[in-house]
């Protein structure tokens, strides 16, 4: 099939959007299609469109289901579409009605589209296994790898590590790009109010993926999440994780996940590194828990997704050129 994929992301970056956007299109053509990655949908004719973000690609999903209305429209829901933006916006909300398909990138999403259950589909991100790094033996290094914005509450780990106790070898290395002259400014302010934070801005991938196969935890304290690709990253990489507890989170790591914490309580998030760092027994239980979901996030397992995915879409493109073959004919 032709397939319009389209992200809000621009190329160069690597916001999540982008990242997922280009994983797919590798893994589509692996599979034979014929995909076009844009930011806003070009008009050329295409099989079907795939769009990242119900809210901000809502200008080239009404475009495509105008000019095809019988055609498959698979909408990505992100976690702003899916816990702020389906509930007031309504660009967001008319993308939810045009879609054929909504894809979320964790399962615990039902009863935020209970009434388009029939639509939704499942496709968990993915992320390449990779040996362990030998971690740092001058501290206890915590990550947290997301860039400064903030629905990512980023200074949650940096307030948690105020409050641990001197003895504590924790240090928190965040890597991540300030959206804004603000949100850096906070972090610079963060770095100098205690040393066991650091802010090392944006690094390359690779960079990012050594850093995380380095650290003995990763924290995500996000306030929402669609099921974040830094997750993924994670398990793949067997870096245990402490997590704030929201659906984005449990979708993938589980209800009876050991490492949650209440979405920005600081206090929790502190006690929780300190027992990751003392408790060796709970140490052990989170890798071993995060070892576990870890087949979840294999490239086989989000490719087998997408390729049910479009063995439903091709099966709809049938359908709709066998309609107007018979239509032609009378």
């Amino acid at each position: 099939m032709k397939i319009a994929l389209i992200t809000p992301a621009p190329p160069r970056t690597r916001l999540g959007n982008r990242n997922t956007a280009m994983r797919w299109a590798r893994m589509l053509r692996s599979l034979g299609h014929d995909l076009r990655v844009q930011v806003e949908w070009d008009g050329n004719a295409a099989d079907a469109m795939i769009a990242l973000h119900a809210r901000r690609s809502h200008t080239s999903i009404t475009a495509y289901a105008t000019r095809y209305p019988a055609q498959p429209l698979v909408v990505v829901l992100t976690g702003t579409d899916l816990y702020r933006d389906i509930d007031f916006n309504t660009s967001a909300q008319e993308s939810l009605r045009l879609a054929t398909r909504l894809v979320t990138l964790h399962p615990l999403v039902d009863g935020r589209l209970r009434e388009y259950r029939a639509k939704q589909r499942v496709v968990v991100q993915s992320a390449r296994s990779a040996p362990r790094v030998t971690p740092l033996a001058s501290c206890f290094e915590v990550l947290v790898s997301g860039h400064l914005r903030k629905e990512k509450d980023p200074f949650r780990a940096a307030a948690a590590a105020t409050l641990l106790p001197p003895e504590s070898r924790i240090r928190v290395t965040h890597i991540g790009r300030a959206l804004d002259a603000a949100i850096a400014a906070a972090a610079e302010k963060w770095m100098a109010r205690t040393q066991r934070y650091r802010w090392r801005c944006e690094r390359s991938h690779a960079e990012a993926m050594r850093l995380m196969r380095r650290a003995r935890l990763m924290v995500i304290s996000s306030r929402m999440e669609g099921g974040a690709n830094v997750v993924c990253e994670a398990l793949a990489s067997g870096t245990p994780i402490i997590a704030s507890r929201i659906p984005g989170n449990v979708g993938l790591l589980g209800a009876n996940y050991a490492g949650y914490f209440p979405v920005g309580d600081e206090r929790a998030l502190a006690k929780l590194l300190a027992r990751a760092e003392q408790d060796e027994a709970f140490y052990a239980r989170l890798a071993r828990e995060c070892a576990a979901r870890a087949p979840l996030v294999s490239p086989s397992h989000e490719s087998a997704a997408l390729e049910r995915l479009m063995d439903e879409l091709q099966s709809a493109v049938r359908v709709e050129s066998k309609r107007r073959r018979e239509g032609a004919k009378r």
